[in-house]
């Protein structure tokens, strides 16, 4: 019996030809090149990230869990097993709200792929080269998925970072493993189930868990498949897959997958590193406030602060009134009112004191966010903004924020890449540790042996 919709063949089905992508695709050296700057971005902000009580919580349970000592757990002396360690690496990554984004998937994508494909190329002994094109492939994965399933999937609540890195994950680590195109197709099924993650945890340590859960989740899907274990080819697109169980935009992901390998989302559209530690939807309206701030405006000229934002980022920065340091980093009204009294946002921004400010709190009443459906039309979500402050002497200042530097049309410099690496790294490592870390990772391309790299992250024994 049927409903008189055309059942694809199995060939057209979005497990088996993503992968068959993950397997054998022949990555560009441009992507890998840029792969190495996530790398390089992404270890830092998971050292930063590995102090954080989060992390302390997912890193003691992986020592109390165990599993063989194969893989480490980066801005520690432990190792664990494989999947412990990209749960524990992965929290630590997205911990502080500080990793890179993608306006196509709308994740983090470096806070699942890094961790995911570190573990995986520490268990096959694979060299840097091997690493990067691992992330490569899971990055374009999960920007398939996103074009398929954005923005409706994400809209509905689930976190993508969770969701989509799950089966970029299950990528990153289906190349690394070199598992034919049949285990490949099982470990992306599987991930489709493993995958998960709810946006109303944002502001709790759990979402920064989101990203942990799924660089684990992703490589047990590989590990399980190259031992045999089998899964739907319908997984993702079938009619109870992931794509109706998760609200996707679209019915299917033809079209979104027609082009895959040959153009890259990772040269095109490219990673959003972030200059701030918070959530992305504060970047521009930030840009746009501290810019002010730079020109002369002081907290004491300041009456109110009207901003308008597209209709996704209110799903977001879910805190009016923020009570913690995690819920700031998801308030647009902290995030601002910090900007105008401390003139900088940092990861000392996010710390009880600025939170408990009397200044900031009392300028956080004049804040005020509206959506704006006119607003990111035609454009990513996330990416504008506008804003309206009004003056004790009764003036009016206004601005528009379209993006925000370290966006991909604005990129953050290889000096300011060092030295946001600088700053986070030494949160964990001592400043000769720092250094040798950073050599590693300029060099990544040429390591034989990617333990060499995660030896650099390890805190001295």
């Amino acid at each position: 019996m049927t409903d008189g919709t055309r059942t694809p063949p199995t060939d057209d089905l979005a497990v088996p030809r993503l992968a068959r992508f993950a397997a054998t695709a022949t990555v560009p050296a441009t992507a890998r090149a840029a792969a190495a700057r996530a790398f390089l971005d992404t270890a830092g902000v998971m050292l930063a990230g590995s102090v954080e009580p989060v992390a302390r919580i997912v890193q003691a349970l992986a020592d109390e869990e165990g599993g063989h000592p194969c893989c480490r757990i980066v801005g520690t002396r432990a190792r664990t097993g494989a999947a412990l360690a990209a749960l524990a690496n992965g929290t630590a990554a997205h911990a502080l709200d500080y990793d890179d984004m993608c306006f196509v998937s709308l994740a983090h994508p470096s806070a699942t792929l890094v961790p995911a494909a570190l573990a995986a190329g520490e268990l096959a002994g694979a060299s840097g080269t091997a690493v990067l094109d691992a992330y490569v492939v899971g990055f374009e994965v999960e920007c398939a998925l996103g074009r398929a399933m954005n923005p409706r999937h994400y809209t509905q609540g689930w976190h993508c970072t969770s969701t989509l890195g799950t089966l970029g994950a299950a990528a990153a680590a289906v190349r690394l493993l070199k598992l034919d195109a049949e285990a490949a197709a099982s470990a992306l099924a599987i991930a489709a189930s493993g995958a998960s993650g709810v946006k109303e945890n944002f502001g709790t340590m759990t979402k920064p868990l989101h990203a942990g859960a799924a660089a684990k989740n992703g490589l047990l899907a590989a590990l399980l498949a190259r031992r045999g274990l089998t899964a739907s080819p319908r997984a993702i697109d079938g009619p109870q897959g992931l794509f109706v169980a998760m609200a996707a935009e679209r019915a299917d992901a033809r079209e979104p997958l027609e082009d895959l390998g040959l153009r890259w989302e990772m040269l095109e559209t490219g990673i959003s590193v972030k200059l701030y530690p918070s959530c992305a939807g504060t970047h521009p309206p930030l840009d746009a406030v501290l810019d002010l701030r730079r020109h002369g405006l002081t907290v004491d000229d300041v009456d109110r602060v009207d901003i308008d934002v597209d209709d996704v980022t209110p799903t977001i920065l879910i805190y009016d009134r923020p009570t913690t340091a995690l819920e700031g980093k998801f308030s647009l009204h902290f995030c601002v009112a910090a900007a105008l009294v401390f003139g900088r946002v940092g990861l000392d921004t996010f710390e009880p004191g600025p939170l408990q400010d009397h200044a900031v709190r009392r300028l956080m009443e004049r804040v005020t966010m509206r959506p704006d459906p006119e607003l990111g039309r035609g454009r990513p979500a996330l990416t504008q903004a506008r804003l309206k402050i009004r003056l004790t002497d009764g003036r009016e200042l206004t601005a528009r924020a379209d993006g925000a530097r370290g966006y991909p049309d604005r990129p953050a410099s290889a000096e300011e890449l060092a030295r946001k690496f600088e700053d986070c790294a030494g949160r964990a490592l001592d400043a000769l540790a720092v250094e040798r870390a950073l050599d590693a990772l300029r060099k990544i391309e040429s390591l034989g042996d990617i333990r060499e790299l995660t030896a650099a992250l390890a805190a001295a024994p």
